[in-house]
């Protein structure tokens, strides 16, 4: 039985302290826990390993200043330190807001799909993802 859990409580303040270490201060205003969970984008899916204590985060994330062109980051925190950038391919959608259309939502669903997809099998492997 794997040791890699669901979690669905707010985001660990850990992603969003190792990737400023590693990036500079400002850099991750996605993994920001001083959000409150109500006000997270969405949406997102987290593991933790509870023998290791390693994680696996899959978060929306954004580079422009309006934060409407999005993709979905997928990170892994190894429990000795760090922060890995998983890549899943292309995950770019367009967050529209209040009005979210019928195509926004298909696009940014599959997309989040991939990355789902991509963390789990990096956690399991590609036979039980």
């Amino acid at each position: 039985m794997s040791s890699w859990r669901r979690y669905d409580a707010t985001l660990f303040p850990i992603f969003h302290e190792r990737f400023e270490q590693k990036w500079g201060k400002g850099s991750a205003p996605f993994l920001d826990p001083g959000v409150f969970f109500e006000d997270q984008p969405r949406p997102r899916a987290q593991w933790v390993n509870v023998d290791t204590g390693a994680a696996v985060a899959v978060v929306p994330i954004w580079a422009d200043e309006n934060g409407r062109h999005r993709s979905f980051g997928v990170f892994y925190l190894p429990p000795s330190g760090d922060i890995w950038v998983l890549r899943p391919g292309l995950t770019e959608y367009v967050e529209a807001g209040d009005a979210l259309t019928e195509e926004q939502a298909v696009l940014r669903n599959d997309a989040f799909r991939k990355a789902v997809a991509h963390a789990k099998e990096f956690i399991f492997g590609h036979e039980q993802a």
